[in-house]
């Protein structure tokens, strides 16, 4: 049994979607909780689908941000390395042209190319990361900052999102479809909820899910 939806792009996160980061990023923002003396679980929790300057302002004063931002971001570069692809990535990338999708993540960009090639993913020729918007997701931002650089109205993507912050995000900006990737997903307001990128499809301007959790 499967859905169809028009969708003339498609905007994928970056995390959860594309690759499967989550035991090398928790590592990363671990080891950052203790040497600022914060509590591990607290930063965790919250922390997915959030740009790492927005989480690090979460749990510490104004006067450390900056330098604490880029301790976690350099943290999580070496253990990008750790980074594997989330099943069906690389097959429906592979089937998409360059104008018909972009990556949105709330990593900074060198991240992002980091893990996607440890993934051994193509990356894509658009890309909105944590450097190109002044708010990142659950705003709606990204997702506006990507349709636009693609020429095509958000109205008539697809977003392809893991967290509640990234599915908020997509219908903050009035996506025309937003599509759950993982358990996690359900309950969150999608149109479909799949298990991983290998139940879904795209040719000539038309999505199509394959065997829904949700």
């Amino acid at each position: 049994m499967s859905d169809e939806w028009a969708a003339q792009a498609l905007l994928f996160d970056n995390d959860g979607v594309l690759v499967d980061s989550t035991q090398a990023g928790e590592a990363a923002w671990r080891e950052w909780s203790r040497n600022h003396g914060v509590d591990p679980e607290a930063v965790l929790l919250g922390l997915h689908g959030r740009r790492s300057v927005e989480t690090v302002a979460r749990h510490l004063p104004a006067d450390q941000v900056e330098a604490a931002t880029a301790e976690i971001d350099a943290l999580e570069l070496t253990t990008a390395s750790r980074t594997q692809p989330i099943r069906g990535a690389a097959e429906l990338l592979g089937s998409m042209p360059g104008g018909a999708h972009a990556l949105v993540t709330s990593g900074p960009r060198a991240l992002a190319e980091a893990r996607i090639l440890a993934a051994g993913l193509p990356v894509p020729a658009v890309m909105v990361t944590s450097e190109d918007v002044e708010v990142g997701k659950p705003a709606p931002d990204p997702y506006l900052r990507a349709a636009e650089r693609l020429g095509v109205d958000i109205a008539r993507c697809a977003v392809l999102e893991d967290s509640p912050n990234g599915i908020a995000a997509a219908h903050a900006a009035g996506a025309g479809v937003v599509v759950g990737v993982g358990p996690a997903a359900v309950g969150q307001g999608c149109d479909a909820v799949v298990a991983d990128l290998a139940a879904v499809r795209w040719a000539d301007g038309v999505l199509t899910v394959l065997d829904a959790l949700a």
